[in-house]
């Protein structure tokens, strides 16, 4: 409806005891006629809110947003995952919609309210009428507040993307376990149907890379078959978001909101963890934002870790409980990333091409959505054949920026995502069962405390190596065994080792460790000043020394050209 439109309905409001009224059936005119009937009044200026709405369409939602609110209301569809051609139906997929969001989303989500059709004919929100329609009231929430949209314009803020991933995390922690036998059945139905789906479109899609990919994917789904079991047996696969999408994140009073979960398939939402964070992930690489992704995935590897080695953790940043997977150390998961990377492209392959065949594009929306198309399925195979894994070491006094180094490092190195990245200072905290930025007392650093830590590195690295992804680990390195065992994981894996040793002199050191606020590290010039004192010995020919006394951009140059690789500043 055009925006200038006059509106022919007053706007009637009431509140439905509990959102149910009796006799809520389809009414003679038929469905397309209702659907259309609503459609228009929702979109009539000052029936939502002041002026005329915003509405935002998708293949099975309209959204019709005003100042304050908004009112979803089912389209009415009936396809192949999805039938909302009743009204009770739709109704049903209404109140699922706000039972899965709510925990996620409590101050987005309100309720479930009736499209009522009055005595004398007119419409009304949540009126006493005859129900014709249902629809989900949310809080309307400004442009650009989307995750997608904010991905547009530049690399999203490190904060935010932290805050990001502790939300999924927590997210998936408060998921209950669904303990289930058919995980590797479940995604090998996910990759037919999506290739066959796909072998429809083929005046759209590359026929032959369509069955490259599904070759491909089916094949890593056998080799992974025992890992997919395994998971599923220690509780990974849960009722998750389902939908996790940049364009489901909003930043609501400056924080990372969840929100429009998968409602109408409890089925199809209940999966691997790692298999949901993988569409965020993957997402993330199409918008661009390659270190986000690096450092979602990070971070979310830690939290599991963090949990696997307390139990429960203590508490986090955001305040959220943090009950997560228990037994389930998602760092050996990482092997599955290919494949639900793959799979989750896969899919959003499927879906351009399906919207490219509709009839009621432009030539240059349909041009787009082929080319978004292609590129999906592009994605999905390259993300099936990721680079042999390597190890890298960063060692150095506090203070010569070997975090800072790794972080920067870590999305440029081996798999689409990049690499995996060790810390010793968030490992120590994981042992201590402290939350990041919490200072830890000196008694906490002894001789015997600083061989878990390393011992936990190397376990760490170790698998991550054997799940196939590249590893970056950081710390002082500063005696001969713990460079040696690091190495000798790397010899064991038959993959690629280098070391990284940087220097700046001790006024550089001290500086930067005294100006350190809201950082893992405890480091101090006083910790700088007793290291000063260590004897470092000889380095072994897989380590190469690095002046880090200058700009961080400049460390960044020297190691990646050691290493061999391109970063997003050459």
């Amino acid at each position: 409806m055009p925006k200038d439109a006059v509106p022919t309905r007053p706007f009637q409001e009431a509140h439905v005891e509990g959102n149910k009224i009796p006799n809520a059936v389809d009414p003679p005119g038929g469905r397309a006629s209702v659907e259309e009937e609503v459609s228009e009044f929702l979109g009539t200026p000052g029936i939502v809110g002041p002026g005329a709405p915003q509405i935002h369409e998708t293949h099975i939602a309209r959204v019709f947003v005003g100042e304050d609110r908004a009112l979803k209301v089912k389209r009415h569809v009936n396809l192949a995952f999805v039938d909302f051609t009743t009204l009770q139906q739709r109704q049903a997929a209404c109140e699922s919609e706000i039972a899965v969001n709510r925990d996620n989303a409590p101050d987005i989500y309100k309720r479930v309210v009736a499209i009522t059709r009055q005595a004398d004919g007119t419409l009304a929100i949540g009126g006493s009428g005859t129900p014709i329609e249902w629809a989900v009231e949310m809080q309307a929430f400004g442009e650009g507040n989307l995750l997608s949209d904010r991905a547009m314009h530049g690399p999203l803020p490190t904060a935010l993307v932290k805050q990001t991933a502790d939300v999924v995390f927590a997210m998936h922690g408060r998921a209950a376990r669904v303990l289930t036998t058919n995980a590797v059945a479940k995604m090998r139905s996910i990759v037919i149907e999506v290739a066959d789906v796909c072998r429809t479109q083929r005046e759209i899609l590359d026929a032959t890379a369509i069955e490259q990919w599904s070759d491909a994917a089916r094949a890593n789904i056998e080799q992974q078959e025992p890992l997919l079991l395994c998971r599923a047996r220690a509780g990974a696969v849960r009722r998750c978001h389902g939908d996790l999408h940049l364009a489901n994140i909003v930043v609501w009073k400056d924080r990372p909101v969840l929100f429009d979960a998968l409602e109408f398939s409890k089925e199809m939402a209940t999966i691997d963890t790692l298999y949901d964070l993988a569409f965020l992930l993957m997402d993330l690489m199409h918008h661009h934002q390659r270190p986000a992704a690096n450092l979602i995935m990070n971070r979310y590897i830690w939290r599991t870790g963090y949990n696997n080695t307390k139990g429960v953790q203590s508490g986090s940043e955001s305040g959220a409980a943090d009950a997560h997977t228990g037994d389930v150390d998602d760092i050996k998961g990482l092997a599955l990333l290919p494949l639900f990377l793959s799979c989750r492209a896969g899919i959003r392959a499927m879906v351009e091409a399906t919207r490219a065949a509709t009839s009621d594009l432009s030539p240059s929306q349909r041009s787009t959505h082929i080319e978004r198309a292609n590129n999906y399925l592009v994605s999905a195979i390259k993300y099936l054949t990721p680079p042999p894994p390597r190890l890298v070491a960063i060692g150095g006094l506090s203070g010569t920026g070997k975090s800072t180094l790794a972080a920067a490092l870590a999305p440029q190195l081996g798999e689409a995502i990049g690499a995996l990245h060790l810390r010793s200072d968030l490992e120590r905290k994981a042992i201590m069962g402290v939350v990041e930025t919490q200072r830890l007392p000196p008694q906490t650093y002894t001789r015997e405390a600083s061989q878990r830590v390393y011992e936990r590195l190397v376990q760490r690295a170790a698998a991550g190596i054997a799940a196939g992804q590249s590893v970056i680990v950081d710390a002082v390195f500063a005696e001969a065994d713990e460079r040696a065992r690091l190495a000798e994981i790397a010899t064991d894996y038959q993959a690629p080792f280098a070391g990284l040793w940087l220097e700046a002199d001790p006024e550089t050191l001290r500086h930067r460790v005294d100006r350190r606020t809201g950082d893992a590290s405890d480091a101090t010039s006083f910790v700088v000043d007793r290291q000063l004192g260590y004897q470092i010995g000889s380095l072994d020919p897989a380590w190469t020394k690095i002046d880090a006394g200058g700009g961080s951009n400049e460390t960044l140059a020297r190691g990646a050209s050691v290493l061999g690789i391109k970063t997003h500043n050459d």
